[in-house]
């Protein structure tokens, strides 16, 4: 099986900031409890602060797929962050390459 990570690029009105960001807080608890979940991470871009990306690692495509989004976990997922699925611009799947590591900043987050 090969990781995989699901992109999923927002553009969200600033008057719907903080229900984004809840919305996201009720659906992270699907991810958290998804065995196909690896790991993930909501980020706002500093330049353009309507743009978010959600990063979601998975076990593998076939896992995202088939396993989370037919499993127990997935209709709670979806119907938390519902709302924002008209404000999604991208949404893909990528396997990460061979090019990865750690810059001199790593652990000072």
């Amino acid at each position: 099986m090969t990781t995989t990570v699901e992109y999923i690029r927002y553009r969200i009105a600033p008057e719907q900031h903080q229900a984004f960001e809840q919305a996201y807080t009720t659906a992270a608890e699907s991810l958290a409890a998804a065995p196909q979940c690896i790991d993930y991470e909501l980020s706002q871009c500093h330049e353009e602060p309507d743009r978010f990306i959600l990063r979601i690692r998975w076990t593998s495509l076939e896992d995202h797929l088939e396993g989370f989004r037919k499993g127990e976990h997935f209709p709670a997922f979806f119907a938390a962050v519902r709302p924002f699925f008209n404000s999604i611009e991208e949404m893909q799947h990528y396997t990460v390459g061979s090019v990865v590591g750690s810059g001199k900043g790593a652990g000072r987050e």
